[in-house]
């Protein structure tokens, strides 16, 4: 059980007086359609850095307001070889067993000859 609270205060998120902890040292957005991706790199107090995936939906309310539903994963070094491994093969399983999408050519030909 102390190892896991040590690991656990090994990644604290609280911000210190005076410190650089939790500043973005680097972000890439990424728009798609409705939603938008921000990978953001932060750095410990230990100045040992991570990542942060957040997806951003933007949602209208009822009432015509407008917010903004947020999911975080935060990625820790020990963990970027196996985080990368899986993505990278689920990304190979999809593109290989995907079925192939047909062009938008494709079907405004399909649409033309009635079929």
């Amino acid at each position: 059980m102390k190892d896991n609270m040590a690991d656990l205060d090994k990644h604290r998120l609280e911000d210190e007086p005076g410190s650089n902890f939790n500043q973005d040292i680097h972000s890439k957005v990424v728009r798609a359609g409705k939603r938008t991706y921000f990978f953001d790199v932060k750095s410990t107090r230990n100045n040992e850095m991570y990542l942060i995936i957040t997806e951003s939906k933007k949602r209208f309310e009822a009432d015509g307001n407008v917010s903004y539903e947020k999911h975080k994963i935060f990625i820790y070094q020990e963990d970027f070889e196996n985080f990368s491994g899986a993505l990278n093969e689920i990304f190979d399983y999809i593109n290989t067993n995907q079925p192939e999408k047909p062009k938008v050519s494709e079907i405004n030909e399909d649409v033309d000859s009635g079929v």
